[in-house]
C-alpha cells in the first residue's frame, strides 16, 4: 500500500485494530524515510499519521521510536515493526498458559492478540470454547468468530446485550487493549466495561491481552486519553429529527476490576505496568 492508501485507510477503518493500525503508520514513514531524511520533513508525516486516530497510543509509540532514532539506529522502522510480531508471539504463549481443557473463554470484539492467543491453545491440543459478542455498529466480532472457526475453534456468537448471560458460563475473559495510562486504566472496545464487571462480580478470571506500546506515557504528566468518536451514521443512516446519536468507539476499565495484563514482558497488573514500562523501553517515557 501507499503512503495515502495507508492513510486512507486507517482514517476509514478499513486498516484497524491498534496493532495493525501501528504496524500500518510505520510502514507508512518507512515510505516517507526513503524519500527523504528533512527531520522537519518527517515530523510533518509523524504528525499527520498520528492524528488519523485518537485513542492510539500503539501508533503514537511506534511513531515516535522510527522518529527519533532513524539517524541512530540501523533499520528503526523494521525494529518497530518486528518488535509487534515478536511480541504476539511472546503474548500468545503467556495467555495461552492460561487456557485449559473443557474451559468457556469469552472475547467481545476483535483483538488480533486475543486471537493468536485462543490460536496458540488450540495448536497445544487444548480442548475448549470460545464465546463472543458480535460488537456493533461495525460488528467486528465477526471477525474473531470467522477467523477462529477458520482454525477449527467451536466459537458461539452473541448479540451483544446477551453479554451477562454468556459471561455467566464462561471460565476466562479474554479481551484486547488500545490504550493504557499511567493509572492503570484500560481502554477498550465499547461494550468491554460492563463484562469486565459482571466478570468481576462472578468471580472469573479477567485479562487484557496488549503489546506494551499501548502504554500512553503523557498520561504520566497529567494529560487525559481521549476517546474517540465515530460517525453517528455507523449507527442510524437516517435518525429522526430530535434524535440524537451517541457513538464512543471506546470506554474506561477500571484495574481494580481485571486480573491483570498479559504482555510481551510478562503478565502484571494494570497499575504496575509502568513500571515494567520504564524498565524495558526508557526512551518511551523519555518527554
Amino acid at each position: 500500500m501507499t503512503y495515502d492508501e495507508i492513510v486512507k485507510g486507517i482514517k476509514d477503518l478499513t486498516i484497524q485494530g491498534a496493532e495493525k493500525i501501528a504496524i500500518a503508520a510505520v510502514d507508512a514513514f518507512s515510505q516517507k524515510l526513503a524519500e527523504t531524511k528533512d527531520r522537519e520533513q518527517l515530523k510533518k508525516y509523524m504528525d499527520e499519521l498520528i492524528s488519523l486516530r485518537e485513542t492510539e497510543p500503539a501508533l503514537r509509540n511506534a511513531l515516535k521510536y522510527c522518529f527519533e532514532n532513524f539517524d541512530k539506529v540501523e533499520n528503526a522502522c523494521q525494529i518497530a515493526h518486528d518488535h509487534f510480531k515478536k511480541s504476539q508471539e511472546l503474548i500468545a504463549e503467556y495467555g495461552a498458559n492460561k487456557i485449559s481443557d473443557d474451559m468457556i473463554v469469552y472475547t467481545h470484539c476483535h483483538s488480533s492478540t486475543v486471537e493468536a492467543i485462543l490460536i496458540k491453545a488450540h495448536q497445544q491440543g487444548k480442548k475448549f470454547e470460545v464465546y463472543n459478542s458480535e460488537t456493533r455498529p461495525k460488528f467486528q466480532g465477526r471477525i474473531t468468530a470467522t477467523n477462529l472457526a477458520k482454525a477449527g475453534i467451536k466459537v458461539t456468537h452473541f448479540v451483544d446485550s446477551a453479554g451477562r448471560t454468556a459471561m455467566k458460563h464462561a471460565d476466562l475473559f479474554l479481551f484486547g487493549c488500545d490504550a493504557i495510562t499511567s493509572e492503570g486504566k484500560i481502554f477498550n472496545k465499547i461494550g468491554t466495561e460492563f463484562l469486565a464487571e459482571f466478570a468481576n462480580e462472578a468471580r472469573i478470571p479477567a485479562y487484557s491481552c496488549t503489546n506494551s506500546w499501548k502504554f500512553d506515557p503523557q498520561t504520566l504528566y497529567g494529560f487525559e486519553e481521549k476517546i474517540e468518536e465515530r460517525d453517528p451514521k455507523e449507527v442510524w443512516e437516517n435518525p429522526p429529527e430530535g434524535v440524537t446519536i451517541f457513538n464512543p468507539a471506546f470506554e474506561i476499565i477500571a484495574p481494580d476490576i481485571i486480573t491483570g495484563v498479559i504482555t510481551e514482558i510478562g503478565i502484571v497488573k494494570p497499575e504496575t505496568l509502568v513500571l515494567e514500562v520504564q524498565k524495558h523501553y526508557p526512551w518511551m517515557l523519555a518527554q
